[in-house]
């Protein structure tokens, strides 16, 4: 662990301690710049779950997706709510949370949901999160987290697989709210775990950045060194240039 993290009861509230809202999207695909969102889940921090269904505007959902979440074309176009006013509501309710004084925000994965939520917004023309706030900030993200306090630990670190080794029930996975409940009691219990994580959101949200970006160097260098001599493994976190994939 980074030896200059201290301990909260210096610095105030830990993140883990404090309110926490969650966020988690299924999608029609894994480039960010071209999927959409079929459904989503925020769990406020008061414990209320919302939840949306989009039509897709029409678009199609591709077998491969429909396999991951179960969501078919045919289903999203007959029950789900025109997309833009889903995306216009999802956004105006993360900013709700967001918001000075209020919660952080845990997503798996960030990189993908966070920059997808974006580019829908961007098609719809409506105001993002950061419009609304002025920020995308403090994001708790338990794969860059887990990946950091235990680095060595071999094996997958899907959300699967992390609620596994943290003693976290998921029983619907690739459902949004259980992934969304499931990344929040991850993330939970990863601060109880790790003293020398248990900062105030804003500072573990900065130390998050620079730990994905030196986890993406030495992953690149890594692949690099495996002979895909043209891996590029982007390290911007929370949010990355749209277009990549999960």
């Amino acid at each position: 662990m980074n030896a200059t993290l201290e301990p909260s009861r210096e610095f105030g509230l830990s993140w883990h301690r404090g309110p926490l809202a969650s966020y988690d999207c299924e999608t029609s695909g894994v480039d960010t710049a071209v999927a959409r969102i079929v459904t989503a889940a925020l769990v406020r921090a008061n414990g209320q779950v919302l939840e949306w269904l989009s039509d897709l505007d029409g678009a199609e959902i591709p077998e491969g997706a429909y396999n991951v979440h179960k969501v078919s074309t045919e289903y999203a176009h007959a029950h789900g709510r025109p997309a833009k006013q889903v995306v216009e509501e999802i956004a105006d309710a993360i900013a709700g949370e967001m918001s000075v004084g209020r919660a952080a925000l845990v997503v798996m994965n960030a990189p993908f949901d966070l920059p997808l939520l974006d580019a829908e917004c961007a098609r719809h023309g409506v105001a993002t999160v950061d419009d609304r706030i002025g920020c995308m900030e403090p994001v708790i993200d338990p794969l860059v987290l887990d990946r950091h306090a235990d680095r060595y630990r071999r094996g997958k670190r899907t959300l699967e697989a992390l609620a596994a080794h943290y003693g976290v029930a998921l029983t619907e996975a690739h459902t949004a709210k259980a992934d969304a409940l499931a990344a929040l009691e991850v993330a939970v219990r990863i601060g109880e775990r790790y003293p020398e994580m248990q900062l105030p959101a804003h500072r573990i949200h900065m130390h998050q950045v620079h730990w994905h970006a030196d986890w993406a160097a030495n992953f690149q260098q890594f692949l690099r060194g495996k002979g895909e001599t043209n891996a590029v493994i982007d390290g911007s976190w929370p949010l990355r240039p749209v277009g990549g994939a999960a």
